[in-house]
């Protein structure tokens, strides 16, 4: 068994280096997909739900906050784990982040991939 993940960053470059540190870190994932932003990400996981959703926050189109706001509100995703990836998050940011199950800040290593994805897969 293993674990599908989407990843949601407007940076093709980001996404990629993420999906491999993913898979760098050794965990049990089946499947990884991404999005450009918070709206693909939406449309997507209304026919292929995931176990983990990685997001920024700042994107164009949808941000993050509102991604995490939507995906909340929404009685068939609401329990999905989120974790943000953020290079700068300031106090404000973390403010409205409750809702969130862990944060990777950029850069990250493998470890800490694999550290908070673990955690916030447990916790589910």
């Amino acid at each position: 068994m293993g674990y599908s993940i989407l990843i949601v960053d407007d940076s093709a470059t980001t996404r990629a280096m993420v999906k491999r540190t993913i898979r760098m870190a050794g965990l049990p994932v089946l499947e990884i997909q991404d999005a450009s932003n918070g709206k693909a990400a939406l449309e997507m996981l209304q026919s292929a739900p995931v176990n983990l959703i990685l997001a920024d926050l700042n994107m164009p189109e949808m941000d993050g906050f509102e991604m995490i706001r939507r995906l909340r509100a929404s009685d068939t995703l609401k329990r999905i784990p989120i974790v943000v990836l953020s290079a700068s998050p300031s106090a404000e940011a973390f403010a409205r982040l409750e809702h969130v199950n862990g944060f990777l800040a950029k850069p990250f290593t493998p470890e800490a991939v694999r550290d908070v994805i673990t955690k916030a897969l447990e916790a589910a």
